[in-house]
């Protein structure tokens, strides 16, 4: 399933993409402002980045001037999308770094169809295989096994597994976790977290007992 960061503060656009690209065998990871997108990138892979340029506190601009400069996540591909149509704006955005710029109003299936082009032809969309005592997770498939057997997760329990083991030994709040897997922040919700990593370490097994839980804080991968 392809995985699409839509930084957008128009929920009405928002909702637009998610359920349109839904239909398209992707998942939408959607945020009404860019900070809190870079916190989600900072801490979870995604396919591709649909990116709205006039957004509340970090700019569009600016959040794409952050990717570019970070090795870590600087070949994930970005579609601005914007209600700016001047030919200079667009030249701006394609020069600091986006793959393609989509101008409001714009067609919904024109936009699945740029995405799809652009993940066709981005050499950096590979399958990576991150192995850590006999639990592999394949990101490119998204898949997991243990000791060679598959395992079937959900996409949240997914994210946490994948969050955990990109960071062994870092402690999470339970907020942390929610609002990088989630998407939002609330001690309203904190028994979400609870219930997931339970289920989790169920259906790991024996190799679930790594997910240790950290009294009155969170959790952390001891590995």
């Amino acid at each position: 399933m392809i995985k699409v960061l839509v930084i957008e503060d128009h929920e009405e656009i928002r909702d637009l993409i998610s359920y349109n690209l839904s239909r398209e065998n992707c998942e939408t990871i959607c945020f009404d402002n860019a900070n809190e997108g870079l916190i989600h990138l900072e801490n979870n892979e995604v396919d591709i980045i649909l990116l709205d340029l006039m957004l509340p506190g970090l700019k569009g601009m600016q959040f794409l001037q952050i990717v570019r400069n970070n090795k870590k996540f600087s070949g994930v591909p970005i579609i601005i999308i914007s209600a700016k149509n001047a030919e200079q704006d667009i030249i701006n955005g394609l020069e600091m770094g986006a793959d393609d710029y989509l101008t409001k109003p714009f067609s919904i299936k024109i936009l699945i169809a740029k995405i799809n082009a652009i993940l066709r032809r981005n050499p950096a969309i590979k399958s990576k295989v991150i192995s850590i005592n006999g639990i592999n997770i394949d990101t490119g498939n998204y898949t997991v096994t243990v000791d060679g057997e598959d395992v079937s997760l959900t996409n949240k329990e997914y994210e946490l597994l994948l969050m955990l083991l990109k960071h062994p030994k870092r402690v999470f709040t339970r907020n942390q976790i929610l609002n990088a897997v989630w998407g939002y922040e609330s001690d309203v919700y904190t028994r979400t977290v609870d219930t997931h990593v339970s289920s989790l370490r169920k259906k790991l097994g024996d190799k679930g007992a790594f997910i240790k839980s950290v009294p009155k804080i969170g959790y952390r991968a001891d590995i």
